[in-house]
């Protein structure tokens, strides 16, 4: 296996022709009679829409679906699939369809495990060359994307752009089952779980099978005896980060500035208030969307709805 092995200082201006040659490897990996069907179904497609104009004058190749403008007519063609829909590649391992073939022999590094792409501080390998700049941020610390609203800094754009839906209270990916809403399109998958039963993590030791990847992590240190969280005061080590949160308490049991107006109990906490106000309101927000039942805490919730996918 060859390694592609880069210094930070040329992280950013990383020449394409890499990748590309990376891709072209890749690309002749696949079966001639593959290529061939799909840079067939590409052809047909492209040239049988109607929505190509050329600038003979300035040799620009324009969509007349959105006007965008384009100096290859090869670049026009990619682009004129996001508006048909259309994903001629697809993986042949598990037919994830793609729109482009460079998408298409990137996806493919999943199935082969390659990691092309190498720190040259750490060497740690990536399969990405993007996941490999996001690593190099962690050795130089440049965070160039900064929050106009709370100055808070990301070392990526799409970051930031997440954290935004903070400040505009937007949720844009909604669940066509129930209609809840969601700030990331990974947590909508995690919900719609829930509707379907489905969980795809399967513990290779016992046969388990849960609906969240962190899940499957955390039970798999029933296995292992792993402790993945440590206390940072006295290092004792816990298999479940609410039984750190519990212990940490030992800690700063002095420490509880927020106390209950009813009863005057005090917490470290203000989401421990929060909850403990429940008591006196009788507030029960966690609601089971199969039958209805409701819950002062989300952790019963998710209990109870084991009751309908076993």
């Amino acid at each position: 296996m060859v390694l592609v092995m880069l210094c930070w200082t040329d992280l950013f201006d990383y020449p394409s022709s890499v990748d590309e040659k990376t891709n072209g490897d890749l690309t002749r990996s696949f079966s001639h009679e593959s290529s061939e069907l799909l840079s067939h179904r590409t052809e047909q497609s492209v040239f049988s829409s109607e929505c190509v104009r050329v600038d003979a004058g300035n040799q620009l190749h324009t969509c007349d679906v959105c006007n965008k403008t384009f100096t290859k007519a090869s670049t026009l063609k990619t682009h004129l699939l996001i508006h048909t829909g259309e994903r001629p590649f697809t993986c042949e391992v598990c037919y994830k369809k793609f729109t482009r073939s460079h998408d298409l022999q990137r996806h493919v590094r999943v199935h082969t495990g390659e990691h092309l792409f190498s720190c040259y501080v750490c060497n740690k390998k990536f399969a990405q060359l993007n996941d490999l700049k996001r690593h190099i941020l962690l050795h130089t610390g440049e965070y160039p994307f900064t929050c106009e609203v709370c100055c808070k800094k990301f070392a990526r754009s799409n970051d930031l752009q997440r954290h935004l839906l903070i400040h505009t209270g937007e949720r844009p990916f909604t669940c066509e089952v129930c209609c809840k809403k969601f700030t990331r399109s990974g947590h909508l998958k995690e919900h719609m779980r829930i509707h379907t039963g489905e969980r795809p993590f399967v513990c290779e030791v016992c046969g388990k099978k849960f609906a969240k990847s962190f899940d499957l992590q955390r039970h798999m240190c029933i296995h292992t005896g792993d402790h993945l969280f440590s206390c940072y005061v006295c290092y004792k080590k816990f298999t479940d980060s609410s039984h750190l949160k519990q212990h940490m308490l030992i800690h700063f049991h002095t420490a509880r500035p927020f106390a209950c107006e009813v009863c005057c109990k005090k917490f470290a906490k203000s989401n421990d208030l929060q909850r403990h106000m429940r008591v006196h309101t009788g507030e029960r927000p966690f609601t089971c969307e199969v039958c209805y039942k409701k819950f002062t805490r989300s952790c019963h919730l998710k209990s109870h709805v084991r009751i309908h996918y076993k």
